[in-house]
């Protein structure tokens, strides 16, 4: 028997998340056409689950012609009136028995379409996030992003069902009303149809409202969850310094903005609903009235108005769904086009047809290399030039803002020159592919990076095949092994949330174990130590410093006693390389790294 798993496989060729990237990019600007190019490949699906959900609904649509047969069978004194009654009884039992099956056929075909497309979509937007550059995440707040991968998904899988779904199955349930009252008397029909334009214009008066009103609680409620998310991550900080009250007032503005941007989206949809309702109600009203009417004049048997009425509130009930579906479509509309803000970004890192390299050997070049961020006005890197060669130990100095951080990020490839050439082993790394490149890099960053999970799988986090010796070396060189000696389960200890049941020192020796085991060709070490003690802080360095043999290595340093063994000191000001050298040459020199040590002093 097929799992979920196996239903909900792709057809070959058709990967959801990279089709549903491509239809938002071939339908751009049009929600509904990329809604419906969403579910390539389902439409059986959505046919087969209408096909049960018009079975399953049959014996609705039937009881209102048994019903009028019946009254009129009694009323006309039919003979064949108990004959009838037995024939209608077992056909009314036998349809309302299939409606269980039917039922979960229906939903079963409805629900491996649309979990399909939902899956795919937040397949689509975390493959996305992969792709778009270093700049656009620190640019855009994560709670937004999380937003749209859970709350602007879940909207437009409402959407498709709607749409697919309860709409198909409202125009049947139209379709089959009309149908019978047409047969039976095209007066009656004829006034069906009035009611019609009447929808449509109701329909038609609110739309406008309704999207703005959307957009504005969608954007709202996104900022909200960034806020959300900033304030949790806060709460160390907050409780530390006794800012709880600020930080609830804080948010307490914030969660208010939503509410009024709800509250006002809540009464224009009361309003859409109720307006809408009432008119249907006076229609339904005037039908009863009017088939009475055709009853007393002979023109319809009694029994008639009975099928009519119910025909009729059945179609009132129908259009009045319409009516109150609107909403949820506006809202999802404008899911679709909020997660077009992240698939139609053009803001990626682009690696696509670019040479890959096969191996490193780490000689790097900094060429005239200018760069600016997005909304800065003067370039963070003026004119820089550095020449780094296979196996240096390089250290970054300066003060915070002269460009350090920006360097190591156009090592890594985070960044790009903008102007001039930023050469590896004589190779524009604007001209590689990055991603083969990164294989042969290791970072240890200066704010520890741990996952939820155990201290081995933090370590070998992106290795495949590591060894128990492989680990076991690293280990030692992280200077670990007392920690993991000390703790019941070793290495398959869980680090709770951001690595939370750890010290700050212990986060950053698994982060530089992490890098470690990759083995790399190029390091970087932004301020590795920083969260290390005094005697844990040198039993690092003495590995750093025999594990960076032969390895092009880049440290940012903040604490010059730190960087004595590197091999060359370049001092970063305003973008440029100021000074370069040795410790013992620049301290001779008495320039500028002279006046910052002496300052640490």
């Amino acid at each position: 028997m097929a799992t979920f798993r196996d239903k909900m496989q792709p057809p070959k060729g058709m990967e959801p998340e990279y089709w549903f990237t491509e239809a938002y990019r071939r339908y751009r600007g049009r929600p509904l056409l990329t809604l419906v190019k969403l579910y390539k490949g389902n439409f059986h699906k959505f046919m087969l689950s209408v096909l049960f959900f018009f079975i399953k609904h049959a014996c609705v649509w039937v009881l209102p012609i048994v019903t009028a047969n019946i009254i009129n069978d009694i009323t006309t004194g039919n003979p064949d009136t108990v004959r009838n009654l037995v024939f209608y009884t077992v056909l009314m039992v036998t349809l309302i028995a299939i409606n269980v099956p039917m039922n979960y056929l229906y939903t079963d075909y409805k629900s491996q379409a649309t979990r399909y497309a939902e899956t795919g979509l937040r397949k689509a937007l975390i493959r996305k996030l992969q792709e778009l550059s270093i700049a656009y995440h620190v640019e855009t707040r994560s709670g937004k992003l999380q937003s749209k991968i859970m709350r602007d998904v879940e909207a437009v899988e409402g959407l498709s069902t709607q749409l697919f779904l309860s709409i198909l199955n409202i125009a049947l349930n139209i379709g089959v009303a009309l149908a019978v009252t047409v047969t039976k008397s095209l007066v009656v029909f004829v006034f069906f149809l009035v009611t019609t334009p009447i929808a449509a214009i109701t329909m038609v008066s609110f739309r406008s409202i309704m999207r703005k009103r959307n957009a504005e609680f969608r954007k709202e409620m996104e900022e909200t969850s960034a806020r959300v998310m900033e304030m949790v991550e806060l709460i160390p900080v907050t409780r530390a310094h006794a800012l709880e009250e600020e930080e609830v007032q804080k948010m307490s503005g914030q969660l208010f903005t939503v509410a009024e941007k709800g509250y006002k989206l809540d009464l224009i949809q009361a309003l859409f609903g109720s307006v809408g309702w009432a008119i249907f109600q006076i229609f339904q009203i005037v039908c009863l009235a009017f088939t009475g009417y055709l009853a007393f004049r002979g023109n319809i048997l009694a029994g008639d108005i009975t099928l009519y009425q119910s025909y009729f509130a059945t179609i009132v009930n129908q259009v009045s769904a319409i009516i109150t579906l609107v909403p949820t479509i506006a809202k999802g509309i404008e899911s679709v086009n909020s997660i077009g803000e992240v698939l139609l970004s053009e803001d990626i890192e682009r690696n696509e047809g670019k040479r890959a390299v096969d191996s490193v050997e780490g000689h790097f070049s900094f060429q005239n290399v200018h760069f600016r961020y997005h909304d800065n006005e003067k370039d963070v890197l003026n004119g820089l030039d550095l020449d780094v060669k296979q196996g240096e130990t390089i250290a970054l100095v300066g003060e915070s803002g002269a460009g350090k951080s920006t360097i190591i990020n156009m090592v890594i490839g985070f960044y790009l020159a903008e102007g001039g050439t930023l050469l590896m082993d004589g190779q524009d790394l604007r001209e590689i592919d990055l991603r083969s490149y990164r294989k042969y890099l290791a970072v240890v960053p200066q704010t520890s990076i741990l996952f939820s999970g155990t201290i081995r799988e933090n370590i070998t986090y992106g290795c495949e095949g590591v060894t128990d010796e492989q680990l076991d070396e690293v280990i030692r060189a992280a200077n670990l092994k007392d920690l993991i000696d000390s703790l019941p389960k070793g290495l398959d200890t869980n680090v709770g949330e951001h690595g939370g049941k750890l010290s700050g020192g212990q986060r950053q020796r698994i982060s530089i174990a992490r890098a470690l085991i990759r083995n790399p060709k190029v390091i970087v070490l932004d301020e590795a130590t920083s969260a290390l003690d005094s005697i844990s802080e040198k039993l690092i360095q003495e590995a750093i410093n025999n594990l960076t043999k032969n390895r092009t290595t880049f440290i940012v340093a903040h604490r010059l006693s730190t960087i004595r063994d590197a091999d060359k000191i370049a001092v970063i000001s305003e973008g440029k390389c100021v000074e370069y050298g040795t410790y013992e040459e620049l301290m001779e020199k008495q320039g500028a790294f002279y006046q910052l040590k002496k300052l640490q002093s």
